[in-house]
């Protein structure tokens, strides 16, 4: 069970990178949340990433 908590929380920070990236970065037609603020934008991409390099760094302990 460990392990496919570590999957899932790999999974959404992707998802989360990805959607908060892209309202940053693609045109205020396509965005997501129409560039309301850049800034939450790039703390929610930064704060993913975080939650992306715990979860592999703890699956990675696992495999020890």
């Amino acid at each position: 069970m460990p392990k496919a908590l570590c999957l899932m929380g790999m999974v959404v920070s992707i998802l989360i990178f990805l959607i908060f990236l892209l309202d940053l970065v693609l045109p205020v037609d396509w965005a997501f949340f129409k560039k309301a603020s850049p800034m939450l934008d790039i703390i929610f991409a930064v704060s993913a990433a975080g939650l992306g390099y715990l979860s592999w760094a703890t699956l990675r302990e696992q495999d020890r």
